[in-house]
């Protein structure tokens, strides 16, 4: 290591070079690295959805879904399969295990898919297999309202998504509020009945008039001449000419019997954006793209198309997540720039301005270099990366403060400049680059963090190995060269060290009575331990971050149209209107709801909130949403906040499935029951099908053969009522996509009366539907639900505030002790993933133990030297204790666990420094008692700077405060900041904690176990 170490020194401007060059490349990294709020993260889930319009909730899971399940169940690596089948379309999706293939999964499925499209009708849709990928969801989502027509708005609509999409770093445009294009033909029922118009005919009359017909060309030998027969409908016009009954010579065409118009199928729901009519356009990214820069050209392409919109339209920005990932990383940067500041400023106190320029510069030094790596391994810049900046500010200067800390006392002994840094590069090489490697131990086994969790984590663990290994190279390399080139004067002088004496003193009393001292420190990790059990705040698995916006899901039940749902919401619009909290409301009411949503949600109000410090926290703003609409009869508001971060959805989710529809059924009321008398569990909610009623016709079919009609027939004269029986497709010139034909009656005859009046054209003349078929009422089945092949009803909640998930559902098992019999209970949700994590930081921990104890062994040669090294790391997890109960915070799962596995690699870098600063003395010839105060007076001083350093690099995240230098301007409560506050608070307190049993306890353990062999030898 001297060679490598004098070699760059003696040969300083080649190193410096090198310096200066990896300090370009790291800015010029840093501009062109990709910049996005959440990590590009590979969910593993896919889902294959089929339509088909009409069909029943338990048609489409007999028919679509099972044939379904019974292929995909064959793919290998498939954690879990949920199945749902509603009115009209059903859906299969697929949970892969962690570490899966998504390019060969997304082969193996559609080959399955493939497979069973023999299985399913006719008449289904052709199944889509859907890649669900974070890169693909909106990063802007843009509101057009104002009082134009439907079709004039998305019209408009349809023109920006064209010019959007024309943008290269734009992936896609989805238009929220979009409705499907219909042309309609409009007839009299009792004109048809009047033509004794056949539907099959009417049908293959339309079909075969409506073909591509691939005419081919003649060679006449002089020429050679193309033949084309013009047969696809094009236009209105062509519809109009289209026969739809013949009798002899004579032709009915639609132009004579109905009226034609093109328009949009029937509303499934209503959008508004601040009570207007509207529409909106959802604007994707291509994955690796830069969201600032294409949010911008975004915006410039609509500022620059506003002028030609008609009047009134009016253009908002609902949701846009360039101003979140600038603010979080103007936020960052800030804490990273101050973490900075506040290192230098201590160093500057501590070693002089010299000392504090040189280490200063490796501060940069390694986070640029790092930024280097990260950008060509192809990351980005998201606050996952930002954050393990932040916690690697204080521990970068680490190895640079040893290295400078006993260069400076090289200098002070008389040691020329060039020989003084590398003596102590040298001296201190090994120790720096074990202590380093350990760390490196414990953040390596995060790399290999299962599930969308540690997808989501695992750029912390990588950005931190990447940048210490930078940091190293700093501390033994370009350090030492750029201090060799300094012309400090050699002078003999003791170096001073603020409160040295008053460590002396107390240090040598407790080296008198070591075991003593241990028992003290046991006794108040003991009382640190039983405090947190009495005065804890709870557990939880992710920090909850005040959103940037939130949404109202306003629930109702009853048989009501998609008309009476819009009125209910619009209501509950009308009462929240105005808020001066409230940047941009967007409501959208639905005729179904999605499978992401409650079976009985009729609508939902999103809300764009202005900036954080402009307003209230959203809990308040819930509470007066809630009481604003607390009068309004017959709804349920459920409030739903931004979810940040991998987790999602209400954190309590309990599956029910078993044999008997009955006891699932029964076994979901008890629950239910034992959640509202336990208190708690708020916003419960379940998915069993709704009450309501539905009408069926049944066919008697030996009357109806009797007579020349089937069920076909009946299917088709009832279509006509309905949704209009679909006759063909076209394709017009404005249309991306292919336009249905349907034939329907007018508004005014679409009822259930009208069904009853209903006749046939059969072999006996015009046949009414009353002859053959049977109209009765029964109950309404919903959204039917299947989880791993089994129908499975799901109860999910949320947790009430002051309440904790873990004791909810413990007291939840007490009360329901019993369940029906035959009835499955699986908890999975929130507490499943907190189980899942906990377990694999336990295990990341375990072997980061092992890692390190094979290290310490190596470095000292000696077990119970590296007991005592791994002791600090557990003794400190009573420090944790102490900065969550300072800091208010509750103990969470995956930061709190990743901040334990983080400080066991602090940890040990000081004992790493002292223990071995005590070996050598002992080597020199000291006694025990001696050797271990010398070595806590040696290494007083760079211990509390590193300790100091790494803990003042994290207090702007651990009291939540962001401060802006170039500014000024101090911010508190920062969302950015919520995101960090447990994880900073954990290792700041932790490692506070653990520098005092550095200093004041690992000598006197050295002292014990020196004077337990000398008794033994003696």
């Amino acid at each position: 290591m001297r060679a490598l170490i004098t070699a760059a020194v003696y040969r300083s401007r080649a190193t410096l070079m090198a310096f200066v060059f990896l300090l370009l490349g790291g800015y010029g990294a840093y501009q062109a690295i990709p910049k996005e709020a959440n990590p590009d993260v590979t969910i593993p889930m896919m889902y294959v959805s089929m339509g088909l319009e009409g069909i029943s909730p338990e048609d489409a899971e007999r028919l679509l879904v099972r044939p379904m399940e019974q292929e995909l169940r064959t793919l290998a690596g498939v954690k879990k399969m949920t199945s749902t089948a509603s009115e009209g379309h059903a859906s299969v999706m697929l949970e892969f295990d962690a570490g899966f293939n998504p390019k060969q999964a997304l082969q193996d499925v559609r080959e399955k898919v493939d497979a069973t499209r023999s299985k399913l009708p006719q008449e289904v849709d052709e199944p889509v297999v859907h890649e669900i990928n974070v890169s693909l969801f909106p990063v802007l989502s843009v509101a057009l309202s104002g009082p134009l027509s439907e079709a004039e708005m998305v019209m408009i609509a349809r023109r920006l998504k064209d010019e959007i999409e024309g943008i290269a770093e734009v992936l896609e445009v989805d238009i929220g509020g979009d409705r499907e294009d219909v042309l309609e033909i409009l007839v009299d029922p009792q004109v048809l009945d009047s033509y004794g118009i056949d539907y099959t005919q009417l049908f293959n009359l339309v079909s075969r008039n409506n073909r591509l017909v691939a005419a081919g060309s003649l060679d006449t030998g002089a020429g050679r001449l193309a033949i084309k027969v013009p047969g696809v409908i094009e236009n209105l016009e062509d519809v109009m000419g289209m026969p739809i009954k013949v009798n002899g010579d004579n032709v009915v065409t639609f132009g004579d019997v109905a009226t034609l118009h093109r328009t949009f199928k029937d509303p499934a729901g209503f959008a508004r954006i601040n009570d207007q009519p509207g529409v909106v356009l959802e604007v994707s990214k291509r994955a690796g793209a830069n969201i600032i820069d294409t949010i911008d050209q975004v915006k410039q392409l609509l500022a620059a198309a506003a002028p030609l919109l008609p009047e009134g339209v009016t253009i908002d920005y609902i949701m846009d997540q360039s101003l979140q990932v600038e603010s979080m990383l103007s936020d960052l940067l800030n804490n990273v720039l101050t973490a900075v500041v506040l290192v230098l400023i201590l160093i500057v106190l501590t070693m002089g301005m010299r000392s504090a320029v040189m280490v200063g510069l490796t501060i940069p030094g390694a986070f640029l270099s790092g930024i280097l790596i990260i950008w060509a391994i192809g990351f980005t810049m998201n606050i996952i990366v930002l954050f393990a900046l932040i916690l690697v500010a204080g521990m970068l200067v680490d190895g640079a403060i040893v290295v400078s800390e006993l260069a400076d006392r090289n200098l002070h002994e008389g040691q020329a400049p060039k020989q003084a840094w590398v003596n102590a590069a040298h001296r201190m090489s090994w120790p720096v680059i074990a202590s380093t490697i350990t760390t490196l131990a414990v953040f390596a086994p995060l790399l290999f963090w299962p599930g969308v969790v540690g997808e989501f984590m695992k750029y912390l663990p990588a950005t931190v190995i990447i940048c210490l290994l930078a940091s190293l190279a700093m501390a033994l390399v370009f350090l030492p060269t750029m201090g060799g080139l300094t012309r400090q004067q050699q002078r003999k002088t003791p170096v001073k060290v603020v409160g040295l004496t008053q460590y002396r003193a107390l240090l040598s009393r407790l080296l008198q009575r070591p075991g003593l001292t241990l028992a003290g420190t046991l006794v108040i990790i003991g009382l640190v331990y039983a405090g947190y059990a009495r005065f804890n705040h709870g557990v939880e698995f992710f920090p909850s971050i005040e959103p940037d916006s939130a949404q109202l899901q306003v629930r109702a039940r009853g048989d009501l149209s998609v008309y009476e749902k819009d009125a209910i919401l619009q209501e509950v619009e009308q009462r929240l209107q105005g808020m001066s909290e409230v940047k941009a409301l967007y409501a959208r009411s639905f005729a179904m709801a999605d499978n992401q949503m409650g079976s009985d949600v009729i609508g939902v109000l999103q809300f764009q909130f202005v900036d954080w410090f402009q307003r209230r926290p959203a809990s308040a703003i819930k509470d007066t949403m809630l009481a604003l609409t607390a009068d309004i009869p017959g709804i349920i508001l459920d409030f739903r906040q931004q979810q940040m971060g991998p987790g999602g959805g209400k954190p309590v989710e309990l599956r029910l499935n078993g044999q008997s529809e009955a006891s699932v059924a029964q076994a979901t009321e008890l629950l239910r029951g034992a959640m509202v008398e336990l208190g708690g569990f708020i916003d419960i909610e379940d998915d069993r099908s709704l009450p309501g009623i539905e009408w069926r016709l049944k066919v008697d079919r030996e009357a109806a053969a009797r007579l020349g009609a089937d069920v076909l027939s009946v299917g088709n004269a009832v279509q006509l009522v309905t949704n209009g029986l679909k006759l063909a497709t076209y394709r017009p010139e404005d249309a991306t996509d292919e336009v249905d034909i349907r034939v329907r009656v007018p508004a005014s005859f679409r009822s259930l009366d009208q069904l009853s009046r209903l006749t046939l054209n059969t072999n006996r003349g015009q046949v009414p539907l009353s002859h053959f078929v049977t109209f009765s009422s029964a109950a309404k089945v919903g959204t039917l639900h299947r989880v791993d092949g089994r129908r499975t009803i799901t109860i999910k909640a949320d947790i009430g505030e002051g309440y904790r998930l873990d004791e909810r559902l413990s007291a939840l098992r007490e009360q329901v002790k019993s369940l029906p019999d035959g009835v499955n209970l699986v908890v999975a949700g929130e507490d499943a993933d907190q189980r899942e994590a906990g377990q694999f930081l336990m295990t990341a921990f375990g072997v980061a133990i092992f890692m390190m104890t094979l290290i310490l062994v190596t470095q000292f040669n000696s077990l119970y030297q590296t007991a005592l090294v791994l002791s600090a790391i557990v003794f400190s997890t009573a420090g944790v204790l102490i900065g969550l109960l300072l800091n208010g915070q509750s103990f969470g799962i995956v930061m709190v666990g990743m901040g334990i596995i983080a400080l066991a690699g602090i940890v040990v870098n000081n004992n790493i420094v002292l223990i071995d600063t005590f070996n050598q003395l002992r080597a020199d010839g000291m006694n025990p008692t001696e050797a271990a105060l010398e070595t806590g007076s040696l290494r007083l001083r760079p211990v509390l700077l590193t300790a100091i350093t790494t803990v003042l690099g994290l207090m702007p995240m651990v009291l939540g405060i962001n401060v802006d230098l170039l500014g000024p301007s101090l911010g508190i409560g920062a969302p950015s900041t919520q995101w960090w506050t447990q994880l900073s608070s954990a290792i700041a307190g932790g490692l506070s904690f653990a520098t005092l049993l550095t200093l004041l306890l690992t000598p006197c353990m050295l002292v014990l176990r020196s004077g337990r062999t000398v008794k033994r030898e003696g």
